[in-house]
């Protein structure tokens, strides 16, 4: 357990000896692929952080269309708003793949909180980090073109999950036209033709389900 929680940079300032301590107050959990993590409106009762796979945090639209909102991947904080100011989760949280999970329940990170003061300090700057990405996606939806919108959005994850290959920076998560579409507000009709272009132009390519960016800069000047 200390090992993977060495990786977190939430607790990367902790000694050994206050990891140890830590470990007494979490637990991990396994979600298969599809499965639910907690629905919106659920009770605040888990902080939850990724060790391996993907989850995707939506809502559901009016007219019951899914809207992807964030993907959060391995190291990566979440339902830490809720949990921290005692409200019901505001969106549904959706294993991408099969993922591994630590847990801490609400009234141990109070203590946590408690003990180690500056943990609060490192949960406000990725909370304020996640609240800035999503203000710009939902800034992008309102404002930028679909082609924009999906160059901006492969340039975010590259950055964020990218691992460089021979044929060009892989985006290491599985997904669809229809993830696009979902987290750039567009229909997957849409979301295939923008990919087609892309790929004609030799901007992007795929394999095996990633999609792989191959000319980062061609792909900046759809995003500007």
């Amino acid at each position: 357990m200390i090992k993977n929680l060495k990786k977190i940079d939430l607790f990367k300032n902790l000694s050994d000896e206050e990891l140890k301590e830590l470990e007494h107050y979490v637990t991990t959990a396994t979600y298969r692929k599809k499965e639910d993590i907690f629905t919106e409106g659920d009770a605040p009762e888990w902080f939850y952080i990724v060790l391996t796979g993907k989850i995707k945090v939506t809502k559901i639209s009016h007219d019951g269309k899914e809207i992807i909102l964030e993907l959060i991947s391995p190291y990566d904080i979440f339902g830490g708003v809720a949990v921290l100011r005692n409200f019901p989760y505001p969106a549904n949280t959706v294993a991408m793949e099969d993922s591994e999970i630590l847990k801490i329940s609400r009234k141990n990170l109070m203590r946590l909180v408690d003990r180690f003061p500056n943990l609060m300090f490192c949960i406000a700057l990725q909370l304020g980090d996640r609240m800035k990405s999503s203000y710009d996606s939902l800034k992008n939806i309102a404002l930028e073109r679909v082609e924009a919108r999906i160059a901006a959005l492969l340039l975010k994850l590259g950055n964020k999950v990218g691992v460089e290959t021979d044929a060009g920076l892989m985006i290491d998560m599985r997904l669809t036209k229809q993830d696009v579409a979902d987290m750039v507000g567009t229909t997957v009709e849409t979301s295939i033709r923008t990919f087609s272009k892309f790929k004609k132009e030799g901007l992007v390519t795929d394999s095996d389900g990633k999609i792989i960016i191959k000319d980062r800069e061609g792909l900046m000047s759809f995003s500007s």
